[in-house]
């Protein structure tokens, strides 16, 4: 059985206590999760979130990471940084951190090449501005950042990895695409992967969704055949909610045994 994958994505948010707090009344509602879950606190809220996963069906995740493992590299984090704090997957590419970061396709490439090396899971987000969309051009720029990030990537890389779609303006607007329109964005990405690698590999390569999924879309977009999970922002912050959402994923999960 292949679960759905929800990533919770909690941007600049959350201290390391309230870290702790999240972590403990989440395992208090969620016992046996029917979807692999990863939580992406802040790296100060990393070793708080390690330490409260332990035990726990949980995956931890890192936001963002650089390339290389040491050096004079001022206010970066490396994977054996990471590595050592128990995280799994690191989100790489995020629209976040190509606008307001200046990250380039190289850039993000870089990042998941070296995820892919060192041992860690890299989710690769890609997805178009609204004017992107108005102009017919979703297509033509979710393929070139797709095509950009996994660039020289052989086939066991890319069992390593994960894409998110996330349409830039959908990203904490409450303006969701609809079900229809991520799946055939996603359905593109299928195809596109299964020409740069193996139809087996690109099969197993999980896609999700991003931009203002919540406990009452979570299972429509889940109902999706080329859907299989969520990148989570402004519901992944409160408990109670994002319980909601792991909840409501079961159908994925029952629909796939």
């Amino acid at each position: 059985m292949r679960y759905p994958i929800l990533v919770a994505n909690w941007k600049m948010n959350k201290t390391a206590a309230e870290t702790d707090s999240f972590i403990s009344q989440l395992k208090k509602s969620v016992k046996k999760p029917q979807a692999t879950v990863v939580i992406c606190p802040p790296f100060t809220a990393l070793q708080a979130a390690h330490a409260g996963l332990k035990g726990t069906p949980f995956f931890l995740g890192a936001q963002d990471v650089y390339v290389l493992p040491k050096g004079p590299f001022t206010g970066e984090i490396s994977i054996p940084m990471l590595r050592e704090l128990g995280v799994k997957f690191v989100i790489a590419g995020h629209s976040e951190r190509r606008k307001s970061f200046k990250e380039s396709d190289n850039d993000i490439n870089l990042k998941v090449k070296a995820a892919c090396e060192h041992g860690l899971k890299p989710i690769l987000c890609i997805g178009e501005s609204w004017d992107d969309r108005k102009e017919g051009k979703t297509n033509e720029v979710v393929e070139k950042q797709l095509s950009a990030g996994i660039e020289s990537l052989d086939e066991r890389e890319a069992r390593k990895i994960l894409i998110a779609y996330e349409p830039v303006w959908a990203i904490g607007t409450g303006n969701n695409a609809q079900p229809g329109q991520a799946q055939d964005v996603h359905a593109t990405i299928r195809k596109a992967l299964e020409g740069a690698f193996s139809k087996e590999t690109a099969k197993g390569i999980p896609l999700l969704y991003g931009g203002s999924v919540n406990p009452s879309n979570i299972g429509s977009y889940l109902k999706e055949k080329d859907i299989d999970g969520a990148l989570v922002g402004g519901a992944s912050l409160d408990p109670g909610e994002f319980a909601s959402v792991i909840q409501n994923s079961r159908m994925k999960a029952d629909a796939r045994q």
